[in-house]
């Protein structure tokens, strides 16, 4: 299966496991959240060679400008920081599912979140530095899942 052999981490370009890769993605990812505001995150992993993201997009922006902005924002940084230039960091695609229920938004959540417990990176998702089951488990968050769509969001590498 192709998300297990991305999960082990032993194929392709393996930047994100320098851990000021994987900050940058996840600092880029809380801000579009907190202080663009164009969408909730709801769960997010950063592994090696790729990054899942679930997220319920704001109302009046577009998929296409978070993934862009996402994208845009973490490649500059990342080939400043490898010193490369003129070289795409993402691939193009990008793998989008539409979530249409709390227990299926529950269920790619635990994936997401279970990932690096999967790869054997973690003994539990809250020891994974770059997941929000590190910032789940360390502050509580009350919110409950509504009947609304919600968007799963994987960015491949």
């Amino acid at each position: 299966m192709v998300d297990a052999e991305l999960d082990r981490g032993a194929s392709g370009p393996l930047w994100l496991k320098e851990p000021r890769l994987a900050r940058c993605v996840v600092e880029t990812l809380r801000r579009g959240e907190v202080k663009l505001r164009q969408y909730d995150l709801c769960a997010f992993v950063v592994m090696a060679n790729h990054v899942h993201v679930l997220l319920r997009p704001a109302v009046a922006v577009p998929l296409q400008r978070i993934t862009n902005g996402i994208k845009g924002v973490t490649a500059r940084l990342a080939n400043q920081i490898l010193g490369r230039t003129g070289q795409p960091f993402w691939q193009d695609e990008s793998f989008d599912h539409w979530v249409r229920s709390p227990a299926e938004l529950e269920r790619i959540r635990q994936y997401i979140e279970w990932n690096p417990v999967k790869a054997g990176l973690a003994v539990r998702p809250e020891d994974w530095p770059w997941s929000s089951a590190t910032r789940r488990h360390s502050a509580i968050q009350g919110a409950t899942a509504h009947s609304q769509e919600w968007l799963c969001h994987k960015e491949r590498r």
